[in-house]
């Protein structure tokens, strides 16, 4: 098996910006945006090294009946849904139960977290925005789809997407919608994001809420 790829999300940070073309990119205007909780540490540094807007962004997954490690579908706070056919398929599940299931998500929690953590305002203004999505791997892809989908329904002038590691097979999707797309390693037999990291602490509620308020 692979061996760990980084000692924590600050070494993370570190490999991301030797291969990040941070001269050209300083050049221009940038949003950057956490997709998890734990991207928030990684987008929050690369918002201050590009002296750019931070802010995250509130998705929610909807998971199959009776099995909550099998996500099937993604919805946003900008309610953008992205779902994943194949087990859509293989669980017999209806498209209208995964809507009316995600259109629950988004009522209860992730009305609920803009509350919490923005205060009830809404995302940062992406119009015309150059937007950087950040997490701290995929192990799916399918919430990065979802929200590139956000940034793209808002919108922004250009996606890109940084990601320490993600699953090779995962780079076609990605490449699909988003302009560009960075990353350190992308194993052809991927297992878990966790499973790269010596240490991946679990980002507290009180300290996402601090960075996305304060900045």
């Amino acid at each position: 098996m692979s061996e760990k790829l980084f000692k924590n999300r600050d070494h993370a940070f570190e490999e991301l910006c030797k291969i990040l073309p941070l001269d050209e990119m300083d050049q221009e205007s940038w949003i950057i945006i956490a997709t998890s909780a734990g991207a928030v540490p990684i987008a929050h540094k690369l918002a201050k090294k590009l002296n750019a807007n931070f802010d995250f962004i509130f998705t929610q997954k909807v998971n199959a009946p009776k099995n909550d490690e099998c996500e099937i579908a993604i919805i946003t706070e900008t309610e953008e849904i992205v779902i994943h056919e194949e087990l859509m398929k293989s669980f017999d599940i209806k498209l209208e139960d995964i809507y009316e299931k995600a259109n629950e998500k988004y009522q209860i929690d992730i009305k609920n977290y803009i509350k919490n953590y923005r205060n009830g305002k809404n995302i940062i203004n992406m119009k015309e925005k150059n937007v950087l999505l950040v997490d701290e791997g995929l192990n799916t892809g399918l919430t990065m789809m979802a929200c590139i989908k956000s940034a793209i329904s808002k919108g922004a002038k250009s996606v890109a997407v940084v990601v320490p590691v993600l699953p090779n097979v995962t780079i076609s999707d990605i490449e699909s919608i988003a302009d560009d797309l960075y990353y350190v390693k992308a194993p052809a037999h991927f297992v878990t994001i966790d499973f790269y990291y010596d240490e991946l602490e679990v980002i507290k509620e009180d300290k996402i809420k601090d960075i996305i308020i304060k900045g």
